[in-house]
């Protein structure tokens, strides 16, 4: 019996002790990052190279933009996924500078210009889907050479930073915090230095975070900051509540006191959104408010505007009955009612009692139409002029067309600092005031993206502004009338990417809120275009860019849409667009689209079309027409104003047509072996709820599948990877030694099965053992959300779709031979190296005021050892030419040979062969001539040919 309790005691001891060396959240996020840092420093792929291939004309979207006060044409912009980016010629070129840190993910910038000391609160603010979490705040002193982690590493979204003027060591933080959880690290941080402690000096509750933070521009002890009280979940964003309001502080962020009250004039209650803020001086404060009451009922509509939805809702049979056929025929064509729904079918319809009336109103209620129905008050703008005791409207009309329902995605506002009635304020589209707010004219143009995030009004020249929205940077200095548009940093947001087999083979992506785009995979991203008039990529879908699929048959033929499943076939031929959204019957639910609605071609028969709802759709004639062939596989969806309980990825085996996996954004996985006639689920293993952001089906082996899930939705920001050999009934975890980030998607090596490759919110993997060990793409990549993935099998490409940083292609045929390699007897192994061809135009150019061309000969090889070793170049009589060292890592190294050689190499060619002619090039070098040659790495030799 003391045995027995001495064990239990232990026990105790042992588990209280585990629990106590359980990491924090912050902890987690540390380790997560230098586990990171060490898988690159050791990784076999740390050299394979990326090119970042565009395209770059759509941009992406702003956060914040930081200008120097004393030379405008320097500035730095913030890109919510793309990094920080620094201009010293007005935005005519652009330097990144926040690659080599450990986050691409950017929630506010601020520069101290006097000692050129930037800060960066990381993770977008906006509460977008789409908004990435950051790591805390970075800071640089070297103009991005260097970053350091200076705090606040469970911030997960940074709202506003400002820098003492006189004093670059105090900084004020104000923390969002996380996106779809509860948190008690949201509020106001205080450092005094320079990030190396900090404190909290205000805290609202775990669900209002600060949203946006302003100083008096000439007292930096006079603050107003913003809280924001959300409930984002996966099915719902409520972005209103009791604690939205507006804090000021007299002491620089030391304290603070609500000054938003109900004797304020400010609104108060659960109806308060998204505040922004704008201060003039001491006394005069500007805040414009994301109103989420609902609007008071205006009286009788106007009946000659015909029927409206909402009529049906309260519409009885009878009523229903007497309408005259053609009122209801206008309604239900105007509405987009399948042919099949006309007046006469549909009354009969009503009168058997298949149908109500209130579903002609329920048809028409998808998750798209819902952000625009919804009849909240929206963006209002209030003025303080005795340093926000009181507020007064400044408008008497509403402020239409700037926010609809989805007023959380923007929220700023503006003062010129050279007139105190001169307003400015963002949504879509940019809205001015001439007049304080009274009245407002809008100042878009046809090359300004619609949304808008980010404003610098110059204090010298007020109609000067630099503007950053979802297409980038544009420039005005007429105060608006006219813009230049600055987008040459590769900053796009992909959701998806695809390729078809053309030569050279077309790259298509979808971007967030910048439609579908198509170009060829070797188009030169640079200027020229601008000269001759056509960009190298054309956009082919707007919206919200989605998948892509390409009839391998005809590439002419593509399906791609935007958000909610609005899908469309496209005939580039023809320059015919069919929508082929399918639609459910009248009377039944409407179907559930993701916003990123998932679709795939047969590989047995591209005539078939599957399409993901929270049914399984297919087509048998390319999206004419189309049946269900499941149930809901999901949970069924939530209550909620997003679309909820939806299909995100659907993969059909290429041994068998009718193999089908479904996964849901709530947790399910399904399997169907027959087509849909019967389905399985085989996800009960998985942790609940997860998202399942992708399904492979195995192109090497039937039996085989894999599935990623992702937590973001949940805060949850663990690695999720499986694989199946049994048509999932059951699950190997392969998430290994992947450093702590939500995975996107995972995919098949198309040659090499033991291949795979994988895409996570910070970076892209490799595994040459099915997930046994994982090794981190890192040389020319930064720590940016891999969104999607594809391999062209012809050329052997690996293209990564990021969302942020665009499109990356780094070419696979060698690594495709690991295992060859790994396991060959000769420490270094050379793959093969290409002929080149011969050119008079080596260290040459057409000008003596242009660049000489230079040759280059890449060579790549495998190394099983660290350290260095002797390259050599021979000819075929195996006479040394030319000897280098070379420091070789294990893994995959990459090196590029000039062809140029010595005066000495020289003379050795002329000496086995006299009637050579090596004529000395116009910059000086001499260049190999024709013949063979051969490399030499460590005794290894490949041969190569200059023809």
């Amino acid at each position: 019996m003391r045995l027995k309790l001495l064990l239990i005691l232990l026990t105790l001891f042992v588990f209280n002790a585990n629990a106590q060396q359980k990491p924090t959240a912050s902890n987690k996020v540390q380790q997560a990052l230098e586990a990171k840092k060490e898988l690159i420093n050791s990784s076999l792929v740390k050299n394979v190279p990326f090119e970042n291939i565009g395209p770059t004309v759509m941009s992406g979207r702003v956060v914040d933009l930081a200008v120097n006060p004393e030379n405008p044409t320097e500035f730095y912009v913030g890109y919510a996924s793309g990094g920080v980016w620094h201009t010293t010629n007005n935005g005519t070129s652009f330097t990144p500078i926040l690659d080599n840190a450990q986050t691409q993910n950017v929630g506010d910038i601020a520069v101290d210009w006097n000692t050129r000391t930037i800060w960066v609160g990381t993770g977008e603010n906006n509460a977008s889907r789409s908004s990435y979490a950051g790591i805390g705040m970075l800071k640089s002193t070297d103009n991005g050479k260097s970053w350091q982690h200076v705090g606040l590493p469970n911030s997960q979204h940074v709202g506003r930073i400002l820098i003492n003027p006189n004093n670059p060591e105090e900084v004020v933080v104000g923390v969002t915090g996380s996106l779809y959880s509860k948190s008690v690290d949201r509020g106001v941080y205080k450092t005094k230095d320079g990030g190396k402690t900090w404190t909290k000096t205000l805290y609202i509750d775990d669900v209002s975070g600060i949203i946006d933070m302003q100083n008096a521009p000439n007292d930096y002890n006079i603050m107003f900051a913003t809280s924001w009280t959300k409930d984002r979940k996966a099915w719902n964003f409520d972005g209103s509540g009791n604690n939205s309001a507006i804090y000021k502080s007299t002491d620089a962020g030391e304290t603070w006191q609500r000054v938003s009250t109900e004797k304020s004039g400010f609104p108060t209650g659960n109806g308060v959104g998204r505040i922004g803020l704008a201060v003039y001086d001491n006394n005069i404060v500007y805040a414009i408010h994301d109103n989420q009451f609902r609007r008071p009922f205006e009286g009788k509509k106007d009946e000659s505007n015909g029927l409206q939805k909402d009529d049906f809702k309260s519409m009885t049979t009878d009523m229903f009955l007497k309408l005259e056929d053609k009122k209801l025929n206008n309604f239900l064509k105007t509405n987009g009612f399948q042919e099949k729904y006309r007046a006469e079918n549909v009354k009969q319809m009503v009168r058997s009692g298949n149908v109500k009336p209130a579903d002609i109103a329920t048809y028409l209620e998808d998750a798209n139409s819902m952000l625009f129905d919804t009849p909240v008050i929206g963006a209002e703008v209030y003025k303080s002029t005795d340093g926000g005791i009181t507020w007064s409207k400044t408008h008497d009309d509403y402020i239409d067309d700037l926010y609809y329902s989805y007023g959380y995605y923007f929220g700023h506002i503006y003062v010129s600092p050279a007139n105190k009635e001169h307003l400015y304020i963002y949504g879509v589209p940019i809205l001015k005031s001439k007049d304080g707010g009274k009245t407002f004219t809008s100042i878009d143009a046809e090359n300004v993206h619609a949304d808008h995030h980010a404003l610098w009004i110059n204090p010298k020249n007020p109609n000067h502004l630099i503007n950053g929205n979802d297409g980038g940077v544009n420039i005005t200095y007429d105060d608006g009338e006219t813009w230049i548009k600055n987008n040459s940093p590769s900053v796009g947001q992909f959701y998806a990417i695809n390729v078809d087999n053309q030569t050279p083979y077309n790259v298509y992506g979808g971007l967030q809120d910048n439609g579908v785009w198509k170009g060829a995979n070797n188009a030169q991203e640079d200027r020229g275009w601008e000269q001759y008039g056509q960009y190298p990529w054309e956009m082919i879908m707007g919206g919200d860019g989605m998948q892509i699929e390409i009839d391998n048959r005809n590439p002419n033929i593509v399906y791609t849409g935007y958000q909610f499943g609005n899908y469309y076939r496209l005939n580039f031929e023809t320059e015919d667009q069919t929508y082929i959204q399918p639609k459910h019957q009248l009377g039944e639910s409407p179907y559930r689209f993701n916003w990123q609605t998932p679709i795939e071609l047969s590989s047995h028969n591209q005539d078939i079309l599957y399409l993901g709802g929270n049914k399984l759709m297919r087509s048998l004639d390319q999206g004419n027409t189309w049946e269900a062939i499941s149930e809901d596989l999901t949970n069924g969806g939530k209550k909620g104003n997003v679309a909820y309980g939806t299909l995100t990825s659907i993969s059909e085996s290429p041994f068998q047509f009718g193999l089908i996996y479904a996964g849901s954004d709530d947790g399910l996985l399904h399997v169907t072996k027959n087509g849909g006639a019967t389905w399985q689920n085989i996800s009960t293993s998985f942790p609940k709820y997860l998202w399942v952001s992708r399904v492979i089906a195995s192109s090497h082996k039937k039996e085989r599948v894999y599935v990623t899930l992702n937590g973001y939705r949940w805060d949850d920001f663990s690695t999720y990877i499986y694989m199946s050999d049994d048509f999932g009934q059951t699950w190997k975890d392969i998430s290994s030694n992947v450093p702590m980030s939500p995975v996107n998607v995972v995919k098949e090596d198309p040659v090499n099965q033991s291949m795979l490759y994988l895409g996570t919110d910070n970076g892209a993997y490799v595994s040459f053992n099915k997930g046994e060990t994982w090794q981190a793409f890192s040389k020319g990549l930064p720590a940016v959300a891999v969104h999607d993935l594809v391999i062209q099998k012809e050329a052997n490409d690996l293209l990564l779709a990021t969302h942020g940083r665009s499109i990356y292609k780094t070419n696979v045929a060698n690594l495709q031979k690991y295992d060859d390699v790994e396991n060959a007897s000769q420490n270094i192994s050379i793959f093969d190296v290409k002929d080149v061809r011969h050119s008079g135009r080596w260290g040459s150019s057409w000008s003596k005021w242009a660049k000489p061309f230079e040759p280059k000969l890449a060579v790549e090889y495998y190394s099983n050892f660290t350290g260095k070793t002797k390259f050599e170049i021979l000819t075929e009589e195996n006479t040394v030419l030319q000897t280098t060292t070379v420091y070789a890592i294990k893994g995959f190294n990459y090196l590029e040979y000039g062809l140029g050689i010595t005066e000495e190499a020289k003379e050795k060619l002329l000496k086995e062969n006299s009637s050579l002619i090596i004529n000395k090039a116009k910059n000086g070098k001499f260049y190999l001539p024709k013949g063979k040659y051969s490399i030499k790495i460590n005794d290894t030799t490949k041969t190569f040919e200059v023809k």
